[in-house]
Order: structure tokens, then sequence, then C-alpha cells
């Protein structure tokens, strides 16, 4: 129960690694505000099974963060709550490839907008209102493909460079107020990510790692539960690949 009497705010919790990092957050004791872009009867059976599971409270939150206004309205829409914010998981996502003279900017546009712009958008809402409290752990899903030079990733790979760079900047300012601000950059995780990508472009990278596997989405998530807990109390600023010992 390292997250006992926390409340967590975690984005693209429906499916992949959100999903993983929701059901290991609520196991760990955390009341959630569950970000999603669109109402599902689907997740809202999931939140209601793992809440009545584990006992703790869980919140949908509805926004595209594609529109700017949306996102603003999820962080009213949380804050309302008047809850103590100790814990923010920056994971929602688009994935996109294309080789460098194929890509558009209108696709790099797209890509950044929610890889990146929204990301700051809605984590300078929810930072400010954590900064009256003086504590709070900060996790952004960033991505190996933002540390390794790979043909296709001009867009996906850029934004989540942009991230991890912006993670550290962060944690710089954030620190005085005791917030924490931390990345994880998983390699090849077993997602719909996983099922989107071409065969070759998957086995390049398990090939290219220690354990010659992909992670499973859970390994992640226990990543996240040690930088939103406690144990991680003297972590900022870092960038943590989870990456099965890629040696590329």
């Amino acid at each position: 129960m390292l997250l006992q009497n926390k409340t967590a705010i975690i984005t693209g919790s429906n499916r992949g690694i959100g999903k993983a990092v929701l059901e290991t957050f609520a196991e760990n004791g955390a009341d959630i505000f569950a970000c999603v872009r669109k109402e599902s009867d689907e997740f809202s059976n999931v939140t209601e099974r793992l809440s009545e599971k584990t006992g703790v409270s869980i919140t949908p939150v509805y926004f595209d963060l594609a529109e700017s206004e949306r996102v603003k309205s999820g962080i009213k829409s949380i804050l309302s709550s008047k809850k103590q914010i100790d814990i923010l998981v920056n994971n929602a996502g688009v994935a996109s490839g294309s080789f460098f003279q194929m890509t558009s900017l209108k696709d790099l546009k797209q890509v950044f907008e929610i890889n990146f712009f929204s990301q700051i958008l809605f984590t300078q809402g929810i930072s400010r209102y954590m900064t009256r409290f003086k504590t709070g752990s900060i996790i952004n899903i960033a991505s190996t493909a933002g540390l390794i030079g790979d043909a296709g990733m001009t867009s996906y790979g850029s934004s989540k460079a942009a991230l991890m760079f912006a993670t550290k900047t962060m944690a710089t300012e954030l620190g005085e107020m005791n917030i924490r601000v931390n990345a994880i950059a998983p390699s090849i995780t077993k997602t719909d990510m996983f099922d989107q990508m071409e065969e070759k472009a998957r086995s390049k990278l398990i090939d290219a790692s220690a354990l010659k596997r992909p992670a499973e989405a859970v390994e992640v998530a226990n990543v996240a539960l040690f930088l939103a807990s406690d144990l991680s109390s003297y972590v900022t600023g870092q960038v943590l690949r989870v990456d099965g010992g890629l040696t590329t």
C-alpha cells in the first residue's frame, strides 16, 4: 500500500501502460482521477470493478488532449474536488511513424500538440495547484524513441525528446516546492502501439535488448509506482529507461 492516502491523476488510463498504472496505483491505495478522451460503458465498468475490488475512489474525467479548451475544462473539473493532488502521471499520447523527408508539418504539429504541448498545458494547471501543498510527484511517460535516432521517428521521437527535456526543467523549477518531476522512457512494450508496429521494427528492438523480449505494461507501471511513492523521495529530474538493457 505504497500510495495509501494519496490522490493521483493518470491520463490515457483506459489502455496500455496507462491502464496498468491505474490498476497498480489502485492496488496500492491511491484515489485516482482517471483521464480518458471519450466516455464509454467499457471504461466505466472497468473503473467501477477496480474501485470495488480495491476500496479506493476512481473518478473518470473526460477530455481530448488535442483541444486546449477541453484540457482546461478537465483541469477545472479535477480541481473542483478540492482534493490534494499528490501524483500526476502524464501518460496519454499518440504514435506516429514516417521517414523524415515524408513527414508533413501537419503531422508534426498534431503529434506535438498531444504528446508535448497539451502535456505542458495540463501540467501547468495541475502543478500550480500542487504547489499549495508543497509536495508532489509528476511522472511523464516518454520513450526511448526520444533518445535513439531510429528511422521513421521524427515526429514521435522529437515530441518525446522535448518532453524529457521539459521534465528536467520542471524538476529544477518545482523542486523548491518539494515537487519531484521525473520521466520514464520505455522501449518496446506490449500495448496497442506494439500491435501497430511492423514486425521487422519490433524484432529489431527486441534483438537489441539484453533481455530479448518486450516489456509488459505492468513492468513500466511498477517503475511509475516507485517514482510516485516516498521510496523515491530524493529522485527528481531523471529519465529512467525501462528498456530491458537496450544496447543502441
